[in-house]
């Protein structure tokens, strides 16, 4: 027995030594630390939490899971609502939730550790692995449209893949595989028959295991070469049986061995255990069909889906993003080499890949790396944060983000059955924790007084600020310009721009565009063949500006012209109105996200601080330079000037 003790201590004295310094330890990710030591204002992280409560309240979704850390310490932890609003069961920290597609980065992880053992090669054919993946064929596209002949489909006739799909491909996306699931495939796309037949041949079975299926897919034809396009696809279910086969075990027990016990990700899985059930956070609504009918994970799981299948918390989730921040350790468990991470969160498409679906490409600011969604562009992109930062989401309404430039890790959970529309929650979590960083204080003292009631009239009117609350997480959107079209999401072919979604409000919705269109010119230029990025160029003009489009749609035999004007970017931007009341100066937010000292409805009265700058005496003290034209007028504001500095226009 003494021996067995000495070893122990052994064992816990080797893992101190190897914890290097700096690292973040798993106490640290347990117990709430003091925001401001973090950097962060309790006021506006309690205003992040009245948001989610707001939002609980509605009852789809029931509740919220939000974390936050920062330099490996935890910042907010923070739960709302209710695990079962029917049950009135209150959401807990520790809460499980069902995670979909953040799975592919749990894979992506597993994937990398048999590569950096050298028992998997990156440019090796998936085939080298899985010989039913062999020779696989390559639906045959019309040379002047770019779109799948359907015809040679039903035929099963095909043309043979220019090379063979790597396990690269399976982690970029652009193996040649796409969803076995009408449900992805977008609407007004001629390829939607190529899901349909992937969801016929190819079903997610639960009952089945992965070899099964990944049999089944030797049988279908890729719908583009690999290599070629970015598709989102099925490569992380075929990658969770290359690691069965590489490794020798299945694929949950490898999980469970080589990366949820190193980390002590002990609520991570693909099932929840009865002594765990009550935790389980319940959908709301009309359950899901597949590929999300994965809802009854109550039950021991046969089908382990590297894809969409697994359950975690926000506190596991937190420990697995901190091992990735830190480079590929955690608590001195090394599960990466810090050069694999930073190859995996590095964006891996070509620039002029053709990108199919997803909001993912140059246009957007967000390129791919391998198993990550990675930012791009400084002034655009779906991912918060520097360029560098990299994220993905779960179609039941999880998210997470990772900042390099700021050691910050964002985690937002919740349950809904419908993922259309979890956008709306996932802008929550991107915007409001940058809004609550604070911002250096300058030391200048306050000018006592108002000023002149005269002179403080010309900085009256309402100052847009685009799309973020943070000079952190810069949103000055470079694809629809100054102006908003209302084009939410299209995609370039060589025809011109398919409009998939289009805000119903929007000023293009209004004028008649639809889901579906075709876009072939606009102001009279054709668009055919343009890049996504040189198509929006196009779009892009200043606010009241007028834009037509030609139009092909599938119901009219000609080609419909819509003519509109641009028109300001809707409430979701940050925006602030600026008036006098009794002789002094108040500043409002009127966006829809409040933004340092300012809230909706609460008009904050600001003190002048020089000439035109003043600032709110209270709260974070934030200040406000006004900025003139040529000719002396107002005509912009900049929120505290400097490194953290937030540009806005004057809009009226």
């Amino acid at each position: 027995m003494r021996n067995q003790r000495f070893v122990v201590l052994l064992a816990v004295l080797a893992a101190l030594t190897l914890c290097p310094a700096g690292a973040a330890l798993a106490d640290d990710l347990q117990t709430v630390g003091d925001p401001g030591a973090l950097g962060f204002s309790a006021r506006r992280l309690a205003r992040m939490t009245s948001w989610f409560e707001a939002q609980s309240e509605k009852g789809d979704p029931s509740g919220f899971v939000v974390g936050i850390a920062r330099g490996g310490k935890l910042a907010y932890l923070q739960a709302t609502g209710f695990e079962d609003h029917d049950k009135k069961m209150p959401m807990r920290p520790d809460s499980i939730f069902r995670i979909g597609s953040m799975s592919k980065q749990i894979t992506s992880v597993a994937t990398m550790i048999l590569v950096d053992e050298g028992k998997l090669d990156l440019d090796a054919p998936v085939a080298q692995y899985l010989p039913e993946l062999r020779d696989m064929q390559v639906v045959k596209k019309d040379p002047v449209t770019g779109d799948p002949i359907l015809s040679d489909v039903a035929r099963n006739i095909f043309e043979p893949a220019k090379r063979a799909m790597t396990i690269r491909d399976l982690l970029r996306n652009t193996s040649g595989l796409v969803y076995a699931s009408p449900d992805y495939a977008d609407p007004g796309f001629e390829n939607a028959a190529i899901h349909v037949l992937y969801g016929a041949r190819a079903p997610f079975r639960r009952d089945k295991p992965i070899a099964d299926f990944v049999a089944s897919l030797g049988a279908l034809p890729l719908l583009h070469q690999p290599g070629e396009v970015w598709e989102y696809a099925i490569g992380y279910d075929v990658l969770g049986r290359v690691i069965e086969v590489v490794s020798g075990q299945p694929f949950d027990q490898f999980l469970q061995s080589r990366l949820f016990a190193p980390l002590h990700m002990v609520d991570s899985g693909f099932s929840v255990p009865q002594d765990k059930l009550a935790r389980l956070v319940a959908v709301p609504g009309p359950q899901p069909q597949p590929p999300f009918a994965n809802s009854d994970v109550g039950k021991p799981q046969t089908f382990f889906s590297g894809g969409g299948g697994i359950v975690s918390t926000v506190p596991d989730f937190l420990r697995f993003c901190q091992m990735l921040l830190n480079g590929g350790e955690l608590d001195g468990v090394r599960i990466l080499k810090p050069e694999t991470v930073r190859l995996m969160t590095t964006n891996s498409l070509p620039p002029k890949m053709y990108i199919a679906g997803h909001e993912v490409g140059p246009a957007f600011g967000t390129g791919w790396g391998l198993g990550f969604a990675v930012r791009t562009s400084p002034d655009f992109s779906y991912i918060p944060g520097a360029v560098g930062s990299f994220n993905w989401q779960g179609s039941w309404g999880t998210f997470f983000s990772i900042d390099p430039a700021q050691k910050l890790i964002l985690i937002m959970m919740m349950q809904r059955s419908e993922h259309s529309e979890n956008g709306f929650y996932f802008d929550a979590i991107r915007r409001l924790p940058y809004a609550a960083l604070n911002v250096p204080e300058a030391p200048a003292p306050v000018a006592s007084g108002q000023g002149n009631a005269g002179a403080l009239a010309e900085y009256v009117g309402r100052y847009v600020f685009g799309g973020s609350a943070s000079s952190l997480d810069r949103q000055t959107s470079v694809a629809d310009g100054n102006g908003w079209t209302g084009l939410e999401s299209v995609i370039a072919g060589t025809d011109g721009l398919r409009v998939i979604k289009l805000a119903d409000t929007g000023p293009a919705a209004k004028a008649g565009v639809m889901a579906g269109d075709l876009i072939t010119a606009i102001d009279n230029k054709s668009i055919k063949g343009l890049t996504l990025e040189a198509a929006f160029r196009r779009i892009s003009g200043p606010v009241n500006a007028a834009i037509k489009f030609e139009i092909i749609r599938a119901t009219q035999s000609g080609p419909l012209v819509v003519a509109f004007a641009r028109e300001a970017v809707p409430a979701q931007s940050v925006a602030l109105q600026v008036s006098v009341v009794d002789g002094k100066l108040v500043v409002e937010a009127t966006g829809q996200w409040s933004i340092l000292d300012f809230d909706k409805g609460q008009p904050t009265p600001v003190a002048v601080r020089s000439k035109d700058e003043l600032q709110v005496e209270s709260g974070d003290h934030t200040r406000i330079a006004f900025v003139r034209d040529a000719a002396g007028k107002v005509n912009g504001a900049v929120l505290n000037p400097g490194p953290w500095e937030q540009r806005g226009v004057l809009a009226q």
